[in-house]
């Protein structure tokens, strides 16, 4: 029924900036919490940052610092901001939205690729 559509990945240089945007189709207020998880060729998915009701957040280790979530609501729309992107960084980005204590919708994923 959820819908979360993402955009925003590429290709960057090590050192710059992309923005991703997770596009819900409905009210993002319904949700607990939203966030971003992702994953590399060969690793388990990870946290990369929540907005959980209000203003709070919740960043990964590895990104804290470089990485900022932000949401529009009359967008129905949520930002990961990343800069000073790293190699590591590279892998599949997934948009998540959380009912209920669980999460049950997911995006489609968007490849960010950071070159040496």
């Amino acid at each position: 029924q959820v819908q979360l559509v993402e955009s925003g990945g590429g290709l960057v240089q090590a050192g710059g900036s992309l923005r991703l945007s997770c596009a819900a189709s409905g009210s993002i207020l319904r949700f607990n919490a939203m966030g971003w998880y992702r994953q590399a060729l060969g690793k388990q998915r990870e946290l990369v940052a929540t907005f959980i009701g209000g203003d709070t957040t919740n960043y990964g280790d590895s990104v804290k610092g470089r990485f900022t979530i932000s949401r529009d609501n009359a967008k129905n729309t949520v930002y990961l901001q990343m800069n000073s992107l790293k190699p590591e960084d590279t892998g599949v980005y997934y948009c998540s939205a959380t009912e209920r204590g669980r999460i049950v919708y997911w995006g489609q994923g968007a490849q960010v690729t950071v070159s040496s």
